[in-house]
């Protein structure tokens, strides 16, 4: 008996605790929904890339009494003809939109309202802590009391700086609303974050997945009068690092843009960045968590080191740089690892090109490039990241025993394929000691139930490095034993790898399997030699969309994307000095996206990408098998310099 009265004691202990947090929770809620509203768009796009965005209803906060409001940028990436915005009272107002802060993707409306809007009391970051009960609110649906999910503060300063984490389930049904504590007090505004990606739509694949976040009011209501004056944009200082590694190495300046802040202030390859406003800077990720934070107009003061010298600027970023072309000398190189030389040794050199005009031949050998010694691949680029197009450096190389030199004017890269390629390596003497599987292989990932396969060529030997062709299908899957008699041809003839994943659903890919995608690729880099110049995302229709979302959204990895019948998705990043990008697209005219297909590449055109295009006729096909063929001599031609 009095072990069952403690165990109904226990029970009624809990139920009475449930009830008063839940009572808890809706207090808060109901103290901030006088300012939360209710949006609707009009018109404008279905999709933005591969998300879609549709007119559903969504959410908004007040900020000001006067009639501002702000929402999230992803309930507005459509383009909407008109917007709606019911206030708590029931009254509809004609709202417009006024700015996006595309740093942290949140948007500033404005209404014309009878009275005077209940503005609600923002939080102040230093009393927010991780664990914390948070509560995201919405007003998606047409009801009087805003709906809510709890969760807790799961993390502080994330995204670079910008944001609060949370658990809470967030989605399109409230994104532009608040996040509050148990107090009622404004949080943050709701918003889909990515650390890689910056667009109204990125981060939203991870709705209701117990990744959230919110930008904090207390960064929104600082920045508030700018925001009333018209967009705010990142801002950019213009530099690109020498390693990728966000956390192993120090910040050493790899390229600095022409005519960038960082251009104008002096600083130059080499440099090490070493404090930005007094912060220092240990890492990649230290500078990136201290600049990503900022706007287009901030001012910063700078600590570079340049050997022993420590140089100390200040400077004004900027929301745009001009857009970069990389500098083209001619050649492509040997990838031959039993040479023993130094220097880089000449496989190929273009018709009417500078090398070409130089005087320069296959076996002639490359030691220097405007003054700075190259013995990688990695170091002619640096070296060309220096130099723009039509700008004249010095090029050194040896002719057998002669050593030549020759002024020459650089080039911008080609878009047009070599007729006619050499062997890219030597004859390798003897047979490797270890050899790793060839042939068809399945690929599994950890965490993932989706089936991947992968074409390892008969004659792969581990001391050539292969390019790898990441190769994502379309609507309806694909069969991988005739993907694969497909490629075979082109793999073996160019030292390729394909690399075969599939999407879970015949419908096609879902946002959420990027990971998978991105686990697929990495377990085949670490098991073999990848030439980390020729590794393409492609595919056709969707699943070529798809490869430029992961390239753009993967630039350290993806050099190239292969696009058939796909128009461009996602937001292309700026041409990078020392992350190239190559795009080929081939399609038909009466492909049903060949507008998009159209629009899109001119505008990768115009932000100095090398594309090249091939035309498929007027109905709407695959690659033929001499046309795969071409594309991996394209894929060949990737490490040209």
């Amino acid at each position: 008996m009095c072990i069952w009265l403690a165990l109904v004691t226990a029970a009624a202990g809990a139920d009475d605790l449930t009830r008063r947090e839940d009572q808890a929770f809706r207090a808060a809620v109901d103290r901030v929904a006088p300012s939360v509203v209710r949006i609707e768009t009009v018109g404008g796009l279905e999709r933005v890339g591969r998300v879609e965005v549709g007119s559903a209803a969504t959410t908004g906060l007040i900020v000001s009494a006067d009639g501002y409001i702000v929402s999230s940028a992803f309930n507005f990436a459509q383009d909407p003809s008109s917007i709606l915005v019911t206030l708590p009272d029931g009254e509809r107002h004609a709202a417009r939109l006024v700015g996006t802060d595309s740093n942290r993707m949140v948007t500033l409306l404005k209404v014309e309202a009878k009275r005077p809007l209940a503005v609600p009391e923002a939080a102040e970051e230093s009393s927010m802590h991780v664990g914390a009960w948070a509560i995201a609110v919405g007003k998606a649906y047409d009801t009087a009391r805003p709906n809510l999910s709890v969760g807790i503060i799961s993390g502080l300063s994330r995204i670079w700086g910008k944001a609060i984490q949370t658990d809470a389930k967030i989605s399109p049904l409230n994104y532009g609303g608040p996040l509050v504590d148990l107090d009622g007090r404004v949080l943050g505004i709701l918003v889909p974050l990515s650390p890689d990606e910056q667009s109204e739509v990125a981060g939203a694949e991870w709705y209701d997945s117990g990744i959230g976040f919110a930008i904090p009011l207390a960064h929104i209501e600082q920045v508030l009068p700018r925001l009333r004056e018209g967009d705010l944009r990142s801002g950019l200082l213009g530099v690109s690092l020498k390693s990728a590694s966000l956390f192993g190495e120090p910040a050493i300046v790899g390229a600095v843009r022409p005519n960038s802040p960082a251009y104008r202030a002096g600083i130059k390859p080499g440099d090490r960045i070493a404090e930005i406003d007094g912060s220092a800077i240990e890492s990649h990720a230290a500078m990136r968590s201290e600049l990503n934070p900022r706007y287009a107009g901030d001012q910063i003061s700078l600590v570079v080191l340049r050997g022993e010298e420590r140089l100390e600027h200040r400077l004004e970023l900027v929301g745009e740089l001009p857009p970069y072309a990389h500098p083209f000398i001619g050649v492509l190189p040997l990838r031959d690892p039993a040479t023993g030389v130094h220097g880089i040794v000449v496989r190929y050199v273009y018709h009417e090109s500078p090398a070409s005009r130089a005087g320069l031949a296959p076996g002639d050998r490359i030691t220097h490039i405007g003054g700075h010694a190259v013995n990688s691949l990695e170091e002619v680029w640096e070296a060309l990241a220096r130099f723009a197009p039509s700008e004249t450096i010095e090029l050194q190389w040896t002719h057998g025993e002669e050593m030549r030199s020759a002024e020459i004017e650089l080039a911008a890269l080609p878009t047009d394929l070599p007729p006619v390629l050499p062997a890219s390596h030597g004859a390798l003497p003897g047979a490797a000691e270890q050899r790793p599987s060839v042939g068809k292989l399945d690929i599994n990932v950890p965490e993932f139930t989706n089936k991947c396969v992968a074409y390892v060529p008969s004659d792969y030997d581990p001391r050539v490095p292969h390019g790898l062709v990441l190769w994502l299908h379309g609507a309806g899957g694909g069969k991988s034993d005739e993907l694969i008699e497909r490629f075979r041809p082109m793999c073996e003839a160019r030292d390729l790898i394909l690399v075969a994943p599939q999407a879970a659903d015949a419908g096609g890919w879902k946002p959420t399997e990027e990971r998978f995608i991105q686990g697929a690729l990495a377990e085949v880099i670490k098991s073999y030699n990848i030439d980390s110049a020729r590794v393409v995302a492609a595919g056709e229709g969707t699943g070529g969309s798809l490869a430029y979302a992961i390239a753009f959204a993967q630039r350290e990895k993806i050099r190239a994307v292969a696009a058939i019948n796909a128009p461009p998705a996602g937001k292309a990043p700026d041409n990078d000095p020392l992350q190239r990008l190559a795009i080929y697209s081939a399609s038909s005219a009466k492909s049903a996206s060949a507008r998009a297909i159209r629009a899109g590449l001119e505008k990768l055109e115009t932000m100095k990408f090398p594309v090249t295009r091939k035309d498929l006729g007027e109905t709407e096909r695959p690659l033929s098998a001499d046309e795969l063929l071409d594309l991996g001599r394209w894929i060949d031609a990737l490490d040209r310099i």
